[in-house]
């Protein structure tokens, strides 16, 4: 039994998983991070609450009026069934005696359990998900963690593990879909193919784009296909099997897409969007006829790649290790990764071409463009497992770019999650555009561990917002420093809860020490061939 559970924890899966865990439970505000994320946890409050999806002091801010009058938020379901169980428990532990001096606060005891529940458990599938498919892509157990760890470290999923808008949701479920889709492509399971799409359909709940990445799936697996020899009516059987179980799938969910649609707005056919358009039109008839898709396209185009406020290459650096590691080595990939990185720039170039005529092309209070940040996630993770298979063939130079990349990927979502996000945007609406954001936030930074935000005139933007704005852009932006900041909570509770988090992160450096030997000695690759042989 010992053996057993000895042999459990060295898996790297699980140490992959306490990975997740930890960097998730650290980076944790307890605030949801997002108004979007508030109105979407409020409607799953309202679906077993007598409390409405959106209140009328709201309007016309946020909010829609559908059948009978009533407002509705215009956000799909799905993440609101995500937040559903998590709310329906902290709304219950906000309750408890224990916590009634406390009550009125920010962060809510509700707010604290949903951000830590739903986020942790976001990251340790994710990762489980992501070590899967590496793996199935027949990278070495070493190469799969270290992509494992790109994902979780030096991609824009760290930032959207503490800030809760749908990102890593959706990258959960493209993941999910894209792992298992591709297992039933290499096994015939059914199974897999049924998880898969259950997946894939389930993101078309979250938000209706999400087609996109299930059409990018199936370029993907349509490209490994051809490219492996299935061509002609092999090609076409291939084909219709897929369709036999993937599409009642698909057609389910969008079948519960259009009821909630027609639930809330009284039609099967439209999209809030047109819903969105046509009310606030009518609240301003200035506007536009094609608004909210008034936007210049190269406005939005160039500005989601360039621009040095929302430019993916800098809040995803290692896209330009993708974009390098695939120009040089292109012809050594493997067909299953000249699809996977074909399939996914195709992606990421068609939701930045979607979303550059959109009225907020940028996703407005964001840490760079969160409409495009989990594609440009998807491309930018598999360069540095693809650079450890092929490092040798690509020499020195590359090798210390991408090591350069990868270093600054690390840099830049750590700093993402030291402040509240509005902090650099409340700033530039003194500051002006074009603003670097991310040399502003390692200003703040240094101005915040240095003392000198004020000396520094860091805070005077801030001044005219309100106290828990302040608050909250004048601390470090993790749970036991925002409490004590507030202080609402008692100072017991803070100490108690900065030695856990401090407790925390040791182990978290302890964990990933044990990994770095294990790989350094290549023991992992040793107890999976053992794992293999017994099974």
């Amino acid at each position: 039994m010992r053996t057993r559970l000895l042999a459990l924890f060295c898996r790297p899966a699980f140490l992959l998983a306490v990975v997740a865990f930890l960097a998730a439970l650290l980076v944790q505000s307890g605030e949801l991070g997002s108004s979007d994320t508030m109105h979407r946890l409020q409607a799953a409050h309202s679906f077993w609450t007598t409390e409405p999806a959106v209140f009328p002091n709201e309007y016309p801010e946020f909010g829609l009026h559908g059948r009978g009058g009533k407002l509705y938020g215009w956000y799909g379901i799905g993440q609101s069934l995500l937040l559903l169980p998590f709310d329906v428990a902290g709304s219950f532990i906000e309750r408890l005696p224990v916590f009634s001096a406390y009550s009125g606060n920010d962060p809510s005891v509700r707010n604290i359990v949903v951000t830590y529940c739903t986020n942790i458990l976001l990251s340790v599938l994710t990762a489980l998900v992501c070590f899967r498919l590496l793996r199935w892509f027949e990278f070495t157990v070493n190469q799969a963690i270290a992509g494992v760890l790109a994902l979780l470290f030096c991609t824009t999923h760290l930032h959207y593990t503490q800030n809760m808008m749908e990102n890593n949701y959706i990258m959960l479920l493209t993941l999910t879909g894209l792992a298992f889709q591709y297992e039933w492509l290499r096994t015939g399971s059914r199974r897999a193919l049924l998880i898969g799409s259950g997946a894939l359909g389930l993101n078309l709940l979250t938000r209706l784009t999400t087609g996109m990445d299930l059409m990018a799936v199936g370029v993907f697996l349509l490209l490994v296909s051809y490219s492996t020899g299935v061509r002609g009516r092999a090609l076409l059987e291939r084909a219709i099997s897929y369709l036999r179980v993937a599409a009642p799938v698909y057609a389910g969910f969008i079948l519960l897409d259009r009821i909630y649609q027609f639930y809330r707005f009284g039609s099967f056919f439209n999209t809030y969007i047109s819903v969105f358009g046509r009310e606030r039109r009518m609240l301003d008839p200035s506007l536009p006829a094609n608004y909210p898709f008034e936007n210049p396209f190269h406005v939005g185009f160039f500005g989601a790649l360039f621009t040095p406020e929302k430019s993916v290459f800098l809040f995803d650096p290692l896209l330009l290790l993708t974009l390098l590691v695939s120009i040089l080595l292109w012809r050594r990939f493997r067909p299953e990764i000249k699809a996977y990185v074909a399939a996914f720039v195709l992606l990421l170039l068609a939701y930045i071409c979607f979303y550059a005529r959109y009225t907020v092309w940028s996703g407005d209070f964001a840490w760079g463009d969160r409409y495009v940040s989990t594609t440009a996630e998807l491309v930018a993770f598999i360069s540095v497992p693809l650079l450890l298979r092929h490092g040798a063939q690509v020499g020195r130079f590359v090798r210390a770019v991408g090591m350069t990349l990868v270093v600054a990927g690390v840099v830049i979502q750590l700093a993402s999650v030291a402040f509240w996000v509005p902090l650099e945007i409340y700033q530039m609406e003194t500051l002006g555009h074009p603003t670097f954001v991310i040399a502003l936030r390692f200003k703040n930074i240094a101005a915040l561990a240095l003392g000198k935000m004020q000396a520094w005139s860091l805070t005077n933007y801030a001044m005219k917002w309100d106290e828990w704005d302040y608050v909250h852009i004048t601390t470090w932006n993790f749970l036991p420093f925002v409490l004590k900041q507030a202080g609402a909570a008692p100072a017991w509770l803070v100490k108690i809860l900065t030695a856990a988090w401090l407790a925390s992160f040791a182990t978290l450096v302890a964990v990933l020490e044990v990994i770095r030997r294990k790989a350094r000695d290549r023991q992992f690759d040793e107890i999976s061939r053992t794992t293999a042989a017994s099974e």
